[in-house]
């Protein structure tokens, strides 16, 4: 899920509201859908290798258009994806990794996703659209989704689904600004290492501030420390096992008028610098590995 700011106005919320009880009843079907084409046993549409999931025609040209500064088959590789895992993602957004994850996983492992609801109640109506719409995009296509199983993390607790130790990794990527910013992130990183077997492993993928930066100043812009996700980590259990560069960008210079959002693909100040934004591409970003000794 790219990052977008938590300071929405009242009026955003309001009118999510309103979207979330028009859909109610169409997320419950979605559900019925999934778990119907779960209990059929239908093979859908699988790939074979982590490469024929990226390369496959369920993954729009926008999304592929990301692949340079997300670095997907890398990223997955490092975080030791195999066919055969259950794996958690937690807060999806619009599924992004998602459309790799379940063509990927489909016929030989197990996918989950947890969509993120917010403690504040300015958000969680936003929050609860976005996980309506979601389903939504699941259940139009029980070929590639149909085996996903999909439920929500909120104030450090799944629903939806039983998530005690029983997935083989976890993934997140650039939410931990969000979880600082709602007070969750010691939850929520709690919550996954109960949600993982002894020998799992967390995948972190996040915006990546200078050291020194202020968590307030994470929070105004989006960047946090690598230190500051690696001692939460550790408090929640969590032993560090492995950094990458695959995400680094050194054009990142990490000094915008809006953050993280001033650059691609948000561009928050419009037109203003937008093509020294767009040189500049995605920001530069962590790649953690963590296990549950």
């Amino acid at each position: 899920m790219y990052a977008t700011r938590l300071d929405r106005t009242r009026a955003v919320a309001i009118a999510a509201t309103f979207l979330t009880l028009m859909l109610t009843g169409c997320a419950s079907s979605s559900l019925n859908s999934q778990s119907s084409s779960r209990e059929s046993g239908s093979q859908g549409v699988s790939a074979t290798s982590l490469d024929a999931a990226i390369s496959g025609p369920q993954r729009s040209d926008r999304a592929r258009a990301r692949d340079v500064y997300r670095h997907p088959e890398q990223t997955l590789q490092f975080f030791g994806l195999s066919r055969t895992q259950a794996v958690l993602e937690i807060a999806p957004g619009g599924g992004w990794y998602s459309d790799i994850l379940a063509p990927y996983l489909r016929n030989t492992g197990q996918l989950y996703e947890a969509q993120y609801l917010s403690t504040s109640a300015d958000l969680a109506a936003e929050d609860s659209a976005t996980d309506i719409a979601y389903r939504r995009k699941l259940a139009d296509n029980p070929s590639v989704y149909g085996n996903v199983v999909v439920g929500t993390l909120h104030a450090g607790q799944f629903n939806g689904f039983d998530a005690n130790e029983r997935f083989d990794r976890v993934f997140t990527f650039r939410n931990i600004h969000n979880w600082i910013k709602d007070g969750q992130l010691d939850a929520n990183l709690r919550a996954f290492y109960g949600a993982l077997k002894h020998g799992g492993e967390l995948g972190v993928e996040e915006h990546r501030a200078r050291p020194g930066t202020t968590e307030q100043q994470m929070i105004d812009s989006g960047y946090v420390t690598e230190a500051f996700v690696i001692e939460h980590a550790q408090a929640a259990g969590f032993v560090l096992v492995a950094r990458s560069e695959i995400n680094a960008n050194p054009k990142d210079t990490k000094d915008y008028p809006h953050g993280v959002w001033s650059l691609p693909p948000t561009y928050e100040g419009g037109d203003v610098d937008r093509a020294r934004f767009a040189a500049i591409g995605e920001s530069d970003r962590m790649t953690l590995r963590f296990v549950k000794r």
